[in-house]
């Protein structure tokens, strides 16, 4: 079924008609929204859809995203506004930034980078903390017409070595160290150790040295942040194309290979801009903020260039939902420094819900400039919803997006009208994305009924336009299997009135706390131990996380080492090759896994026996016994026990 504007809740108001002109007419409704930035040379082809899927927006434009974040609000008279506060309770730092500031240290840091050969398309890969450094590090990327990498700072240094090698950086940014709860993580070891496995050399490395740990250089590589800036005359932006791209994002593949999402310029900055207002409801001024990293689409999107855009003033939190100090740190942010909306994951509503069911915390502190809770990066469950109705008393609004698409497919607009906000659905299909339920067979299905959630070409700005150096899987991964739509990897269904409910993935990428991970990268881990004869990993139901991976594996044969050593020694591998986001604790050593007759691993029957939902025995399983193994040893390590049919 694809969204129909005449049909319940879309029925009334301004958002019909908006919605309506986004998907009738998507040049002149693009073309106004790119009205509201600045062009270094305005648009006249809206849009190139000549090599579709391969679409290009605004293709003759030309601008500089830096400029749109910075330069223009200075030179509007905004520049002694915040441009970021930074709020880090584990460090025990709060400073705020203005405009003014903020472009002072930009135009200074891309002078560092251009003192190491950075120019135009080339690349820069940042590896850093919550800190403000990390945002002027990007900003002075886009700068130079460069384009910037951000990998999360929980990745192990294998992970970090693919990401060089895919995207060849000419310089690397980091910092000494990232700072949990209790302990502090140096960078330095990992950078070093990624950069010795990687075939790929950057030219120089540029280091931020924090007081809680100092990380030692290597001379003929590494330059220190402050002495980089020190002696350099600031640099103006360089214009780039519109389709050139702002950056690669790595989000996993189903076969554990990273995959580099690019965005380009020039759709990012329209679309971002218009979607502070028209999704968010912000102005030019307010405090938005999104509790999520810079290394995930979210931080990207809405903690550094949406809020930029749009002249509003942005949070960068170092901290927790929960022990930095108590349950009470989202209640203190939003009240100390007046935020209007909060964007985060569910999960942070968990952990807050676990900590402080009562809502005790909240009590403590003025609210009464929220008036907005966002939720997205996983389905948010409808006690987690109710829960934070209740406690904030404001809207409180799941969405839906990707990492492939930038921003919302799915969201209730309260920027433009606010609709009715539906338990268990992202809401309705933004403006711009055509969203339609498919078959198998690539037919349209009934209202309820659940398929696949696409989306009809073109898609809008601000989505993805290529992979890094890998077209033909671009190609083939998104618009293969339903001709004409961009396939986003989930099912669900859309309602009578519209709205649409993601049920789902539809391959083996797991959800856990907001993070999409691999469960084949997982199990490509697990297999390389030399005791391990086959194995899968699944993706379970978890209270706080959403989802955690849970693994399985059969041992050779003949082996007669101790099952808790193994199990010790495959959490460590995970941690050591994916990093702590993996969330893998726990694995279960069976006999054998279960399978059909044609070899393929039962995953969905063992995840529902782990989730403790019904589920049939399979017509094709090769040895039905094995499901009984399957449940003792989940059983044991404390997984509900589920009903067969």
């Amino acid at each position: 079924m694809g969204f129909d504007s005449s049909s319940g809740a879309a029925a009334n108001g301004p958002f019909k008609e908006i919605y309506q002109r986004s998907i009738d007419d998507p040049q002149g409704f693009w073309e106004d929204a790119a009205a509201d930035v600045h062009w270094s040379k305005p648009p006249k082809t809206i849009l190139d859809e000549s090599n579709s899927p391969f679409n290009q927006w605004f293709a003759d434009g030309e601008i500089n995203a830096c400029y749109n974040a910075l330069d223009i609000h200075v030179e509007q008279g905004r520049g002694e506004q915040a441009a970021i506060i930074y709020d880090s309770p584990v460090t025990e730092t709060k400073s705020r930034i203005s405009y003014a500031e903020l472009l002072d240290q930009v135009r200074h840091f891309a002078a560092a980078l251009q003192a190491c050969g950075v120019s135009k398309g080339d690349r820069v890969l940042i590896y850093m903390p919550m800190v403000p450094e990390a945002l002027v590090a990007v900003l002075a990327t886009a700068r130079l017409g460069a384009v910037h990498t951000v990998v999360f700072g929980g990745f192990a240094a294998n992970e970090l070595a693919v990401r060089i090698d895919d995207c060849s950086p000419k310089v690397i940014v980091s910092a000494s160290c990232g700072i949990e709860i209790n302990r502090i993580i140096e960078y330095k070891p990992l950078l070093d150790g990624a950069i010795d496995l990687a075939r790929h050399k950057p030219t120089n490395c540029i280091l931020l040295q924090r007081p809680q740990c100092e990380a030692p250089m290597n001379n003929a590589r590494d330059l220190d942040w402050k002495q980089a800036v020190a002696s350099v005359a600031p640099v103006d932006c360089v214009a780039v194309k519109s389709t050139d791209p702002l950056y690669i994002l790595y989000t996993s593949g189903t076969t554990g290979a990273p995959k580099g999402v690019v965005r380009d310029t020039g759709g990012s900055v329209v679309s971002l801009k218009w979607t502070m207002k028209n999704i968010y409801d912000v102005d030019p001024g307010d405090v938005y903020w999104a509790a999520s990293d810079i290394g995930w689409v979210v931080g990207h999107s809405y903690i550094i260039y949406g809020p930029l855009f749009a002249g509003n003033t942005t949070v960068l939190y170092e901290g927790k939902p929960v022990g930095t100090p108590d349950a009470g740190a989202f209640w203190r942010v939003i009240s100390e420094h007046k935020v209007k909306v909060l964007f985060t994951a569910p999960t942070a509503f968990r952990a807050i819900k676990r900590e402080d069911p009562e809502g005790e915390q909240l009590a403590k502190y003025d609210l009464s400039n929220f008036e907005a809770l966002y939720l997205a990066g996983e389905r948010c469950d409808p006690p987690t919803l109710q829960w934070a109705q209740e406690q904030l008393g404001v809207p409180v609004i799941d969405h839906w997006w990707q990492t492939e698409t930038g921003w919302s497919i799915c969201a209730i607009c309260k920027g433009i009208e606010m609709q009715e906000v539906v338990s268990g659905s992202p809401g309705l299909p933004a403006p711009g994305y055509q969203l339609a339920v498919l078959d198998q067979e690539q037919q349209t299905v009934a209202a309820g009924d659940i398929g696949a959630l696409v989306v009809k070409l073109p898609l809008p700005p601000g989505t993805f336009t290529n992979l890094w150096g890998a077209p033909d899987r671009y190609q083939s991964s998104y618009f293969e299997n339903y001709p004409g739509y961009y396939e986003t990897g989930d099912a669900g269904y859309i309602d009578e009135k519209g709205y649409a409910f993601v049920m789902a993935r539809t391959d083996d990428v797991i959800n856990v706390a907001g993070h999409r991970l691999s469960t084949g990268g997982m199990e490509e881990v697990l297999a390389s131990h030399k005791d391990v004869a086959e194995c899968a990993v699944i993706g379970v139901a978890d209270e706080l996380k959403g989802q955690v991976p849970l693994g399985f594996v059969a041992l050779n044969s003949g082996c007669d080492r101790s099952q808790e050593d193994i199990v010790k020694e495959l959490v460590q591998m995970v941690r050591e090759s994916i990093g702590p986001v993996a969330a893998f604790k726990q694995a279960a050593v069976i006999a054998r896994l279960p399978k059909t007759r044609s070899g393929k691993i039962l995953r969905g029957t063992m995840r529902c026996i782990a989730d403790g939902t019904e589920w049939k025995m399979p017509a094709t399983i090769d040895d039905p016994v094995i499901l009984d193994e399957i449940t003792d040893a989940l059983q044991s390590l404390g997984y509900a026990s589920s009903t067969r049919t």
